[in-house]
């Protein structure tokens, strides 16, 4: 019998905003319930292609306080695929990936996260949303890859093309940064199971994730959610 299952899509929307980048302190000298990492993967994933077993780390975004210790930037967290599923016609796509440990210069700790269905989009200075560099189409729905960039298009030059300034081989493209705001990824729901793992599920497409998104590790008792 499969473990019975929460689905977390709508109640991530009030446990997120309690959190700001997984700084938030704790009251007093409580630990924080929850605790967000927001991560850079190092290796792309990919729902029913990638085996379950498979060592995975990311690489910490901003520096987080957990507890007393403060796990600096690009600290290295590991763990491994737990669960990987491709969608099927009568299945959805499945995927659980669990980080055991952070380490950095100095120290390290034991850590139990999962990765859940949020990430920070790319934006332009401007405040326009990109992935990979090109604006997205207003039709266009997030599953983990984001857009092909356009050749043609004068918002995206990765290299400069033959008219270009030979003196100068600085890309042509608008500044941009990581938004300070996460948001869901589209078409994946997460859920939690009864030993507290939480898995991403898509009936829509397989789950693909990659090495360029800031997407967004958890840990912490879920209980109050339950």
């Amino acid at each position: 019998m499969p473990a019975r299952t929460v689905v977390l899509s709508l109640v991530l929307g009030f446990i997120f905003p309690a959190l700001s980048s997984g700084q938030q302190k704790a009251e007093g000298n409580a630990a924080p319930r929850i605790q967000e990492f927001p991560v850079v993967l190092q290796h792309d994933v990919v729902a029913g292609k990638t085996a379950v077993g498979t060592k995975v780390s990311a690489k910490l975004a901003i520096a987080t306080l957990v507890g007393k210790t403060v796990v600096p930037k690009s600290a290295l967290f590991s763990g491994e695929v737990v669960e990987s599923v491709a969608k099927t016609a009568t299945a959805p796509s499945r995927l659980m990936i669990r980080a055991d440990s952070v380490q950095w210069k100095n120290d390290s700790l034991p850590i139990k996260a999962y990765l859940v269905s949020w990430y920070y989009p790319t934006v332009a200075a401007s405040g326009q949303d990109l992935q990979y560099g090109p604006q997205q189409s207003a039709a266009a729905t997030w599953n983990g890859e984001g857009e092909y960039p356009d050749p043609n298009s004068k918002v995206y030059r990765p290299f400069p093309d033959s008219n270009s300034d030979k003196k100068s081989s600085v890309p042509v493209t608008p500044n941009s940064m990581t938004s300070s705001r996460r948001v869901p990824i589209g078409n994946v729901d997460l859920q939690v199971l009864k030993n507290g793992a939480l898995a991403l599920i898509s009936a829509h497409s397989n789950i693909k994730l990659d090495r360029i998104t800031t997407y967004v590790l958890l840990s912490g008792d879920l209980s109050p959610v339950r």
